[in-house]
């Protein structure tokens, strides 16, 4: 039977400690966030919040149900988390598939293409003039297309891919299999936690989605929610809508804040659990090559 010495405990007991400690500190933010959002104006601005709401109100979260902007702004974005995701997974693998097979010529070539793009950022101006060049200004299509691949994705992708036997590959090109069915029905399937976990790192950088936005679309209606949101918040104080009946004695431009703080953390909070127990081992495996 294996015995734990004396030393290991007390680490454990420290690392355990400390991790918690770590942990909670992170929580205390979010949890700030989330009391102001169900707290009263009076409870906001006299600084009685903390970690539990003051007061009780749902005031602030009935602002941003009201502010039909934001749910275009969240449809937008959920149309860029589940389609953007969707074209950077195929677009991803398409290419750290061929490039993971010895057999490929160029390859190192290619390798090094990419790896430059990890080092060496393209400047704002030209890469703003060139997609003015292809049109791509003011459509969704400038959110997506020019971070279709992701470097620091793709090598994880490919590492993954390198791991799977190569006799399963060769059996099935025996079989008469082409490239892309080899790709789809072998490879994809046997790596679901790699691309549970590039989906989410995907998914999060959509849902994110900001300074492209900022620097490529002008037309309101096309805001995704992050940019929305910053919106929101800058003219949390000067709230003219006419169309919201709010008291205003009862909200305060804090507690609005904090609500589509919340309101926009949601979905991605909700999300990560499900895809967790493929995130580490998606992450290491294809880290590290056998």
């Amino acid at each position: 039977m294996r015995t734990t010495s004396m030393s290991r405990k007390i680490f454990l007991v420290c690392n355990g400690l400390l991790m918690g400690a770590i942990a909670l500190i992170a929580f205390m933010p979010l949890l700030n966030v989330f009391a102001q959002s169900l707290s009263s104006a009076k409870a906001i601005e006299g600084g009685h919040v903390f970690f539990w709401p003051v007061q009780f109100t749902m005031i602030s979260y009935d602002y941003v149900i009201h502010n039909h902007t934001i749910w275009r702004a969240f449809a937008i974005t959920i149309f860029l988390a589940v389609f953007g995701t969707a074209f950077n997974l195929l677009a991803t693998s398409s290419l750290a598939y061929p490039l993971s097979r010895k057999e490929y010529k160029g390859a190192t070539f290619i390798l090094l293409l990419v790896l430059l793009t990890m080092i060496f950022q393209a400047p704002l101006i030209p890469n703003y003039l060139w997609l003015k060049q292809l049109g791509l200004l003011n459509t969704l299509w400038v959110l997506v297309l020019p971070g279709a691949i992701s470097a620091f994705n793709f090598f994880v992708t490919r590492s993954f891919f390198q791991q799977i036997p190569p006799e399963l590959i060769d059996s099935a090109r025996i079989d008469g299999c082409g490239e892309q069915r080899i790709l789809w029905n072998i490879v994809l399937p046997l790596s679901k936690p790699v691309l549970a976990t590039m989906g989410l790192f995907y998914a999060v950088g959509h849902w994110n989605s900001y300074m492209a936005a900022i620097f490529y679309i002008n037309n309101r209606a096309l805001y995704p929610l992050q940019v929305k949101v910053q919106e929101i918040i800058s003219n949390a104080n000067i709230m003219t809508d006419a169309s919201l009946l709010i008291d205003m004695n009862n909200i305060t431009p804090d507690g609005i804040k904090m609500a589509v703080v919340v309101v926009s953390s949601l979905p991605i909070i909700i999300m990560y659990p499900f895809l967790q127990k493929y995130f580490v081992k998606g992450l290491m495996i294809g880290s590290i090559k056998s």
